[in-house]
């Protein structure tokens, strides 16, 4: 893809890209690349890994500066960063029409609101029609399309390129545990690491302690690190139930994906990729957590699992 400094960028249609999250850098960096916009970016925190893994290396450029030279704006959302708020805020003043991806299935409403004050873009995207059905009832004077989730079609994509032979069952069941900073989240935005009724320390050891419930002999577990997590932020779980438990996280979520037969999780993005790879797919929320909000039927959920089984 053709890097455009910030003068060419002044001759040519250009799009101003702006994340800080993994959730949706995955969405805009797909979308970047399937369609070859020309594009200036304003990037931070886990969303420059995501962009030069997707894209190559590239330059980063402050907004202002951005906005200078841009057409229009295509942003993700953040659950903590300002990034993208006070971006939507100065594109509407700059007159630059500002487009939101959203990605996920909650807390839209919060996504756009910092310190009580809410600054809405031009138009906002959704990926598929449960976020359609969901972001309607809360976003009545927002205009809103559908466009088809970019990274779950490359995901796609991907899946039908990549042998999958290691997902077989017979020598016991192979499990990708896919994580997320619950605790941290909740401490940082709410003063509670407990807000959501539970921690992802407290969902990892429900799951470990109730793998009886698969019925058959469990061979391995892997535990994948959100990608804003340290690679060794669950090896506890190592010392504990040795040989079963192994770290994750140095392959893509592709390979690892393709290497287990159930991927188990809270409510992370990455239990819809094992949707996508037709893999079985559970939520450990603890009793007392908050209910998941994926809204996918194929998704089971450990706890009534466990109840049907009692």
């Amino acid at each position: 893809m053709k890097k455009l400094s910030i003068k060419n960028a002044m001759q040519k249609s250009i799009v101003c890209i702006i994340s800080h999250d993994a959730g949706a850098a995955e969405i805009l960096a797909s979308y970047v690349a399937q369609n070859k916009l020309d594009s200036l970016f304003v990037l931070a925190g886990p969303a420059i890994a995501v962009f030069e893994r997707r894209i190559g290396k590239i330059d980063i450029v402050e907004l202002e500066e951005a906005l200078l030279s841009c057409d229009w704006c295509l942003c993700g959302t953040s659950w903590e960063a300002d990034l993208e708020w006070q971006a939507i805020h100065q594109a509407r003043d700059a007159h630059k029409r500002v487009v939101v991806f959203l990605d996920h299935w909650d807390n839209y409403r919060d996504r756009f609101i910092r310190q009580g004050i809410e600054h809405l873009p031009d138009e906002i995207w959704v990926g598929d029609s449960y976020a359609q059905t969901l972001a309607s009832q809360i976003f009545l004077n927002t205009p809103l399309k559908v466009v088809e989730n970019p990274y779950f079609q490359n995901i796609q994509h991907q899946l039908k390129h990549f042998p999958q032979t290691e997902a077989s069952t017979a020598n016991g069941l192979k499990i990708l545990y896919v994580c997320e900073p619950i605790a941290e989240y909740g401490l940082r935005k709410y003063g509670d690491e407990r807000y959501w009724g539970y921690t992802e320390y407290d969902a990892l050891s429900y799951f470990l302690e109730n793998l009886a419930i698969f019925g058959q002999p469990v061979n391995k577990v892997t535990i994948r690190p959100h990608p804003c997590e340290s690679l060794d932020k669950y090896k506890y779980a190592q010392d504990l139930f040795g040989d079963l438990v192994v770290q994750g996280g140095q392959k893509t979520l592709i390979e690892e994906i393709s290497q287990c037969s159930v991927v188990v999780g809270c409510e992370t993005m990455a239990m819809i990729v094992g949707i996508l790879a037709n893999r079985r797919v559970i939520s450990c929320i603890p009793p007392g957590g908050k209910p998941c909000s994926l809204p996918h039927q194929e998704i089971e959920h450990l706890s009534q699992l466990l109840k049907i089984k009692r």
